[in-house]
């Protein structure tokens, strides 16, 4: 049995020494990496205990804070937090809510959806989280599938939507809307019951008690419900809190505390804004992902450390450069980022032993640029940020080795809703660029035969909800959970994802190809939004690629065209030639039969709306593919 660290196991800033992974072969490549856990499984409780438990310990410590109609904060102590908890818990057991009931939840990044959250674990219900932007089809078949009694939408007109939907949800008694002050209307009504039976409902829940049942985006098909529990979230968290001890445990500077943006529909923002309620890191919540919104939130809130996917860091990064680029220093920008670069590369080479640090003349140039380019980065997200959780898609060796040289470590994962979030994450003091980390604490990580990557751990959900069959149906029999993933692991343990198993294409030639690193590295490219690698069954592998109007409306200015609607950019010469040369360096990575031999530009980007993404922004390639068949035929001309 894998020991807990203890005390003395602590390194002289306070956090664990690391653990490396223990890690097995076989025909010579690593093919397993396991390390153990930092805490020991919880025994008793749940997460209904979490807001009662801190206003015990700490209740004048502030938990929260809460954006008033000013855009102003105003901050959730401890004590004030459980009180919330509390009264809303009573008014849904008041509207007859009894434990097991599942209740879902339609917004968006709300400090009601952490509170309604807590609310309905303390009653001993279930949530389902249904995400803000889901059509009306998607919601009634989540509400169906999961047998919910009850909903909350954000907004009266996501209510209104569902209506005509209503004669087909039998089970669904209850619809309330947090904008027609439902929720407060619902704490009034818990005044009629006593808190002693939130405490006995409480009482009875377990770590194995079901938590929340968290719908998949669907990329291949109807979404499914993954059961999770609340030992796994507590597995999860727990952990983490304790390995990434630099974010949730800051000993110096300021007190920690992030803004989340992120959905709550979607694991990764539930999970980390469960672990900053277990650990009292001050969180807030920011409902707009529009640039002007986001942007004056962290100003406001100023968080010391964010979640955020590739994509929004590539954008941080390349709207940099653009406003660089306009100003007429462009040229001083590129010298800057290499720096940056150069100086996170060196400070990994230092973390691993294989290199002795950033040198003299390599600092002198960091502090040179400080000011001038790094300064200005942190500021964008807040001024005090100096860490980073990053997941959802590989972020990449240069932007990260750029970011940890402009003074933001990045602690990059990967994980499913199947396994609570994160499975690897980036070591504290010796993370590898370009890789996903090691195994979180308390995780095994396996490579099958054919490459897929396998999970086990506490963190893994117990199955998939079947309301047909009983409820939850077993996914894993073996306890190793086959994520789809396509991965590799070195000899140190990091496990490096290379693409999805149903997504890797096989030419007419025979030749295996996994499209996901040549997407990730065009998606970079700042005229480009979004990028289809294809070429299952063809002689080749081609391309379809969207263009980027903040990008495109930059480098028109930049070259002096006049505006264009964007279907005109479809053949442009100067594009296609930006364009070709961002593939031919994409290709680079690749051998030649694996290397995109010609792309097409489509006249419309990939939206949600359209069908073509999910709410979590990966892409529906079926759906893709149907409605630009015209544009992937003429790319095989026969």
């Amino acid at each position: 049995m894998p020991v807990p660290a203890t005390p003395a196991d602590l390194d002289r800033d306070g956090g664990p020494v690391l653990v490396e992974p223990v890690t097995q072969r076989l025909g010579g490549e690593v093919r397993e990496a396991s390390v153990p856990p930092l805490v020991p499984p919880v025994t008793h409780g749940s997460l209904a205990d979490l807001p009662f438990e801190n206003a015990s310990v700490a209740p004048g410590h502030r938990v929260l804070s809460r954006r008033g109609p000013d855009g102003g904060w105003t901050d959730v102590t401890a004590a004030q937090f459980a009180g919330q908890v509390l009264a809303l818990a009573k008014g849904l057991i008041a509207e007859g809510l009894v434990p097991g009931d599942r209740i879902a939840i339609m917004a968006r990044t709300t400090y009601e959806w952490t509170l309604l959250d807590f609310a309905a674990w303390a009653a001993g219900l279930v949530t389902v989280p249904v995400y803000p932007t889901s059509s009306v089809f998607q919601t009634r078949w989540i509400l169906q599938d999961s047998g919910a009694v009850a909903l909350v939408t954000e907004t009266a007109g996501q209510a209104a939507a569902l209506g005509p939907e209503r004669g087909r949800l039998p089970d669904l008694r209850h619809l309330w809307v947090i904008e027609k002050g439902h929720v407060e209307r619902l704490a009034e009504l818990g005044g009629q019951v006593l808190d002693q039976e939130v405490t006995v409902r409480r009482g009875v829940l377990g770590p194995d008690t079901l938590a929340t049942v968290v719908y998949t985006s669907g990329t291949t098909g109807r979404p499914k419900g993954c059961v999770l529990t609340h030992g796994n979230f507590l597995a999860e968290v727990d952990n983490a809190i304790e390995l990434l001890y630099p974010v949730f445990k800051a000993k110096t500077g300021a007190e920690p505390s992030t803004l989340l943006f992120l959905p709550l529909s979607h694991v990764f923002g539930r999970m980390v804004a469960i672990a900053c309620v277990r650990a009292r890191v001050r969180l807030g919540h920011a409902p707009s992902m529009a640039a002007p919104d986001l942007l004056a939130d962290l100003a406001a809130f100023r968080p010391t450390f964010l979640l955020a996917i590739p994509y929004m860091l590539e954008k941080v990064y390349n709207n940099a450069r653009a406003t660089a680029e306009r100003g007429g220093r462009a040229a001083p920008f590129d010298r800057a980022a290499g720096v940056a670069r150069r100086y996170g590369e060196a400070l990994e080479a230092r973390q691993h032993g294989t290199g002795p640090g950033p040198g003299r003349a390599l600092r002198a140039a960091r502090a040179l640029y400080d000011p001038l380019l790094y300064r200005r980065i942190r500021g964008a997200l807040g001024g005090r940020v100096r860490h980073i959780i990053c997941g959802g898609s590989p972020l990449g060796r240069r932007l990260a080795a750029f970011y940890a040289g402009a003074g933001i470590e990045i602690y990059e994962g990967y994980g499913l809703t199947e396994s609570t979030g994160a499975a690897t994450v980036t070591p504290p003091l010796k993370p590898r660029l370009g890789t996903v980390g090691w195994p979180l604490p308390g995780t095994r990580v396996r490579i099958a035969a054919d490459g897929e990557v396998l999970l086990s751990g506490g963190q893994v959900f117990r199955g998939y909800w079947d309301p047909h069959a009983g409820g939850v149906v077993p996914s894993s029999p073996d306890g190793w959970f086959p994520t789809g993933d396509i991965g590799r692991l070195d000899d140190e343990g990091y496990l490096t994802i290379t693409g999805r198993k149903k997504e890797i294409l096989i030419t007419a030639g025979g030749k295996n190809v996994a499209p996901a690193p040549l997407e990730n590295w065009l998606r970079s490219h700042p005229l480009i939004s979004q990028c289809i690698v294809i070429g299952d069954g063809r002689p080749y592998v081609s391309a379809l690629i969207t263009l980027d109007p903040e990008g495109i409306t930059h480098w028109r200015r930049m070259n002096g065209r006049h505006p264009v609607p964007m279907d005109l950019l479809v053949d442009d010469e100067e594009v296609h030639a930006v364009l070709q040369r961002a593939v031919d360096e994409a290709n680079k990575m690749v051998s030649r039969p694996e290397s995109i031999r010609r792309f097409a530009v489509l006249p419309v980007d990939f939206t949600e709306e359209a069908g073509h993404l999910t709410p979590s922004m990966k892409p529906r390639r079926e759906a893709i593919m149907q409605d630009f068949a015209r544009q992937v035929e003429g790319l095989y001309p026969r």
